[in-house]
Order: C-alpha cells, then sequence, then structure tokens
C-alpha cells in the first residue's frame, strides 16, 4: 500500500507549485502597497510567528473549545489505538490526547511531530466503532508527520497577508480618486485588477492545498492501519451525520451541495473511491466491532451552538 515513486512526487510537486504561486502572489501584492523593504520584514515576521505562536494559540484554542486532556487511566483502549498509531508512524512523541465535549463528531489536530495534540469530540466517540476510530485517528497522526499543520499556517498567513494588503491598497485607491481623476497621479492599469482579484485566487489555492493534503493523509492514514475500509466507512458515517446537523440548523430536510472548488475537504466520494482503490482491502464483509467506551468523566455533551470565543462546536 506504500505509495510508489510517482506517487510522491507528484504530491510533492503539487504541493510545492501551489505554495510557490501563493508565495508570489504574496510578495508581489504586498510589495506593490508596503514597499520591498517592508515586505522582508513582513516576511521574517510572518515566519518567525509561524515558529512561536503554535503553543500560543494551541492553547486558546483547546480553551475555547472547552476541552481537557485524555489521560491512560480516562481512556485507555483511545491510547492503545494512538499509542500504536504512532509508534507505526514513526512519530518521535505520542500524540497527547484531548476530549471535547461537544455533540458534533469531529477530530482534529494540532502542533508538530515534536509536540502534537489530537481532539476527539465526544459525538465521534459514540458515532464510530473501534475500527472506523482508528482509522480517523491514523488521518490525523499523518497529518502531523507530515507537517501538514505547519503547511496550512504558512498558507493561511500568506492569504491573511494578501488579503489585508488588497484592503489597504483599495482604500489608497478610493482616498487618492480626485488626483487620479484630475490627471495629477496615474497608476498600472492592472493594479486595481490585481488587488481586486488576489485575495480570491489565494484562497483558491489555499483551498486547493488543503484538499491535496487531505487525500494524502487518506493514504497514509489507510497505510498506517492497513484497512482502507475502516476509514472509508468512518467518512460515510460522518458524512450522513454531520450532514444532519447542518440541515436542521440551515435548511432541514435538504442538501446543499457545495462546488468541488470551495471546499477544505475533498467530497467523501471522492474520497472514499481512492480509499477502494488502494489493496488490500480486508474484512470487507465482517461486521464492524461494537463502539468504544466513552472516557471515564466524560462531561455532558453540549448542542453544537456559537460560542463567545469565536468558534462553533
Amino acid at each position: 500500500m506504500s505509495p510508489d515513486f510517482t506517487h510522491r512526487l507528484t504530491n510533492i510537486a503539487h504541493t510545492t507549485l501551489i505554495l510557490a504561486g501563493m508565495g508570489l502572489i504574496a510578495w508581489a501584492v504586498v510589495g506593490v502597497v508596503a514597499g520591498p523593504d517592508m515586505t522582508l520584514f513582513i516576511v521574517a515576521a510572518t515566519l518567525a510567528g509561524l515558529m512561536l505562536a503554535p503553543s500560543v494559540s494551541r492553547r486558546l484554542l483547546l480553551r475555547g473549545y472547552k476541552a481537557r486532556p485524555l489521560g491512560p487511566r480516562d481512556w485507555p483502549a483511545g491510547h492503545v489505538l494512538l499509542c500504536s498509531l504512532a509508534d507505526r508512524a514513526g512519530l518521535p512523541r505520542t500524540p497527547e490526547l484531548w476530549y471535547v465535549p461537544s455533540r458534533i463528531p469531529n477530530a482534529f489536530t494540532m502542533g508538530r511531530p515534536e509536540d502534537s495534540v489530537i481532539c476527539v469530540t465526544d459525538g465521534l466517540i459514540r458515532l464510530l466503532t473501534r475500527r472506523e476510530l482508528a482509522g480517523v485517528l491514523a488521518h490525523e497522526v499523518a497529518h502531523v508527520l507530515h507537517r501538514d499543520l505547519w503547511l496550512m499556517g504558512l498558507a493561511d498567513a500568506m492569504s491573511r497577508a494578501v488579503s489585508l494588503a488588497s484592503l489597504v491598497g483599495q482604500m489608497l485607491l478610493l482616498i487618492n480618486l480626485p488626483l487620479l481623476l484630475a490627471g495629477v497621479a496615474t497608476i498600472p492599469w492592472a493594479l486595481p485588477l490585481i488587488l481586486a482579484f488576489s485575495p480570491t485566487i489565494m484562497a483558491l489555492l489555499q483551498l486547493a492545498l488543503s484538499r491535496q493534503r487531505e487525500y494524502d493523509a487518506d493514504r497514509a492514514g489507510a497505510e498506517l492501519t492497513s484497512d482502507p475500509a475502516g476509514l472509508a466507512a468512518a467518512l460515510l458515517k460522518l458524512e450522513r451525520v454531520t450532514g444532519r446537523f447542518w440541515e436542521e440548523m440551515v435548511l432541514p430536510g435538504r442538501r446543499i451541495p457545495d462546488p468541488s472548488l470551495l471546499r477544505t475537504h475533498p467530497p467523501t466520494k471522492n474520497r472514499v473511491a481512492r480509499l477502494r482503490a488502494l489493496n488490500p482491502w480486508p474484512n470487507e464483509g465482517e461486521p464492524d466491532p461494537a463502539t468504544m467506551r466513552l472516557p471515564s468523566g466524560a462531561a455532558q455533551p453540549m448542542k453544537p451552538r456559537f460560542h463567545l470565543s469565536g468558534l462553533w462546536f
């Protein structure tokens, strides 16, 4: 099941091209508004922030989600799974396991291989079987292994910088509009187009990068468990249940299809199709084991709502 050389080369080239394209756009737009010297300072400050900020933002995010750590005594079965997956992946340190008391089934990860956190919600533990949860945890471990969080943080920082620079540039053009109309000042005709469309282009490239990293995490997760069927079953179950949550809040009884281009994650049917293409496909006909037991002292799960922290869970 290990990816061949062509797959690895294609994946590296795809990620490099997207990040390079985002970097060039960011450099051009920020440089137009701030000048070359200030652009160098912004780039240095962004890279420094990516190196230093994760631990601070992680604590704030965990606090916002009302998450609490899960020790081996709190949830032995979950720790056995995670430790086994981290060992197979060759991580220098097993990610910390945290519990989020939310009914929405979800899992997410933060940090780098040397210091990472994987959060699971109450809804996820209640919904998935042991086999399916192993696939989801393997997917999150793959994100840690590939340093996807750092890559997506870099892409997000560039996208935000372009959006801010574009907004400042448009405001400057508006302020100087009388001078431009009087012919006292001139600007290149392409500048307004660059300022108007660069944030959209950056957002689309960021979404494309996110979808590519999700595909690769699916494949790596299937390699760690040697069971692509488990992850595929989890994805289909999460699609059904999560879809109902949003339908009840937005448009009950109807599906709202999003264009694939505007998704942070690839469509579930595409992810499942790629997993089905992997071999081996073991135990497809066998029944799943029972769902895993909840951690000891699990809090009463909260209904999905908007919190003062700005998070929805």
